[in-house]
């Protein structure tokens, strides 16, 4: 396999995988357009030989495909996946030694490597202004690190083996960051590093963090790996590789000898300042606010160093094909995690952390008259308490019965679960809690709410396949459109303020149920553009999900209280921007139009097919 970078580039260029762009390209928003454009079209990976004010080459969309980046590990993966399983479930190798001997023996050849000799990346020490400073979208805050593998280690126990390793955004410019000095991280406390900042800040001690950029793209991969207990993200970079992880010290930093470029320094603490806004993966910029400042010690680069990054935005991006790959690797460990639980999807086209699809056992009331949610309701508990599956504001969970499942056929999914909903009963929700930090649909950062439709049993309705009556001639309420089955999209005035909201929607329910029950259609979706928001799935999936708050943007026909259960007899959820929502990603038209000349005959991307 890979021992580096290049060699990974020269491959997938042989291979007809990889595309040099030779013109003069700025990191000020060209790049991240090249990239959109060429991954969007399924486009080959892009290395861009010219950067302007940087003498550093980068590539972007290394990861763009799954099929590309099995490629790139096709040597190594059946022994990740091997060792990943094992870790899952340890009895295996008890009953079947002579089986996982090959991956127990992979797996201690993958142990981390100190050296004290041969560090490739010190080959030059430079500074952050004489990087690729690559700036993603118009509004964002500056330039962004977007594939960094971010090392700190236990302050209480050192050492590489209770190491965490990392990918969290990095600001390098901008804001009141001072250059080549300061640069800017942004991570949630209950993360790795989180952890090991707050260990440091109880001993009054400086954090020592090193990032590490490029290297063999399996150390990439490993900074985002949800691994089991007891298996370093070190350990697996080596493992992926085919190679252990290589390292040193210097000055107390850790360094990954194989890096392109590695940045040392340390966070004191209780030192922040305003990091952002960023054009993040919800498809929306995450916006300023106070989080850790890194005093910066030294930045290293290797001869020829390559800068990889990537650009996030609505899905799909090439976070979308990692996440897949992920997914494809892990295999069954969240029905280790969690018992009963058969199948999680965090929906991509809604951003991933808002949204889950699952599907559970349902083992309590075989032998009742009446099938209802119970197992689905304990499982649905340890779903939203565990990882990152904790930060989901709506989970759609059920149970398979007579017919198979698939979460990952959403239309269809969702239709089975609505038609057996029983809203006076399934409808459960989490109030004052934690939601993602990059959303800001809540009513404060990391603060919002939950929801779970948890649906079991016979079928109830046949859902509509028009738009019903109910929902035509309503005043103030106009242009209703048929989104999927059972879920129509109908547009309201402008969203002013939430007392306002409730009122809309009070209204909105009393003129329907002027004109009668309606249980063919028990979701109703109120937006702002009902042409946009039934034009797809993915529209439907992406706006509803990211610009709503269960507790405050759900409301209900014929909403009521029972023994402080709310119920309804159709679903409303608000899903209009909010005054307090973060602004959506628009590209720069100028932008758009300057990037043509590398994909007209001649140019480096002549040969690309895009739209």
């Amino acid at each position: 396999m890979y021992q580096n970078l290049e060699e990974c580039i020269l491959d997938l260029e042989k291979n007809g995988q990889l595309v040099r762009i030779h013109e003069e390209v700025d990191p000020y928003l060209e790049m991240a357009a090249i990239h959109l454009k060429v991954f969007e079209a399924g486009g080959p990976a892009l290395l861009f030989e010219n950067v302007k004010g940087s003498k550093f080459r980068a590539i972007s969309n290394l990861f763009g495909t799954v099929e590309r980046s099995k490629y790139i590990f096709r040597k190594t993966w059946d022994g990740a996946q091997n060792v990943v399983a094992l870790r899952n479930d340890p009895v295996k190798a008890l009953k079947n030694p002579f089986k996982h001997v090959s991956t127990g023996l992979a797996a201690s050849k993958a142990l981390p490597l100190k050296k004290s000799t041969s560090l490739p990346v010190t080959h030059q020490e430079i500074n952050i202004s004489d990087l690729p400073l690559i700036q993603h979208w118009p509004d964002d805050g500056g330039a962004f690190v977007t594939l960094p593998q971010v090392y700190s280690e236990d302050p209480e126990k050192p050492g590489i083996m209770n190491a965490n390793l990392g990918m969290y955004r990095i600001q390098l410019s901008g804001n009141d960051y001072e250059l080549n000095k300061e640069i800017g991280l942004h991570y949630q406390i209950h993360r790795g590093i989180g952890v090991h900042q707050d260990k440091a800040t109880r001993k009054g001690e400086p954090l020592k963090v090193s990032i590490f950029i490029g290297g063999p793209p399996a150390h990439t991969l490993s900074a985002v790996m949800p691994l089991p207990e007891g298996l370093s993200e070190m350990t697996f970079a080596g493992l992926l590789s085919g190679r252990r992880f290589r390292y040193s010290y210097i000055d107390g930093y850790c360094i990954s000898n194989d890096a392109d470029f590695v940045i040392t320094g340390e966070i004191h603490p209780g030192e922040t300042k305003p990091e952002g806004p960023f054009g993040d993966h919800l498809g929306y910029y995450s916006l300023t606010h106070e989080f850790p400042l890194m005093k910066v010690n030294k930045v290293y680069a290797k001869e020829n160093a390559i800068w990889p990054f990537t650009v996030v935005g609505r899905p799909p991006q090439e976070d979308t094909a990692f996440g897949d790959l992920i997914h494809e690797l892990t295999g069954d460990a969240i029905k280790q995690e969690i018992p009963g639980v058969k199948e999680v999807h965090a929906v991509d086209a809604a951003g991933v952390h808002p949204l889950l699809f699952a599907i559970g056992s349902e083992r309590y009331t075989p032998y009742q008259s009446v099938k209802q949610p119970a197992e689905l309701l304990t499982i649905t508990n340890r779903i939203l308490g565990t990882g990152q599956l904790s930060l989901a504001k709506y989970l759609f969970i059920t149970a398979e019965d007579q017919q198979p499942l698939d979460t990952h056929k959403e239309a269809e999914f969702l239709a089975y679960i609505l038609e057996r909903i029983d809203l006076h009963r399934d409808i459960h929700f989490y109030t004052n809690t934690t939601i993602d930090t990059l959303d800001y649909s809540g009513t404060g950062l990391n603060t919002g709410s939950k929801v779970v439709f948890a649906a079991y049993g016979d079928k109830k309705r046949d859902l509509c396949n028009d738009v019903p009556d109910n929902l035509k001639g309503l005043r103030d309420f106009k242009n209703p459109h048929l989104i999927m089955p059972g879920i129509v999209a109908i547009e309201g005035s402008k969203f002013s303020t939430n007392a306002n909201a409730e009122q809309e929607a009070k209204e909105l329910s009393e003129a329907i149920q002027l004109k009668g029950s309606m249980p063919s259609c028990p979701m109703i979706i109120l937006c702002d553009d009902s042409d946009f928001m039934s034009e797809s799935i993915s529209n439907f999936l992406w706006a509803t999900f990211t610009r709503s708050n269960p507790s405050h943007d759900i409301h209900g026909v014929n909403s009521h209280y029972e023994f402080k259960h709310w119920a309804c007899d159709n679903i409303i959820i608000d899903a209009r921007t909010k005054p307090h929502h973060a602004p959506p990603l628009i590209p720069d038209p100028t932008v758009q139009k300057n990037i043509e000349r590398f994909f007209v005959k001649g140019a480096s991307l002549a040969g690309v097919k895009v739209d």
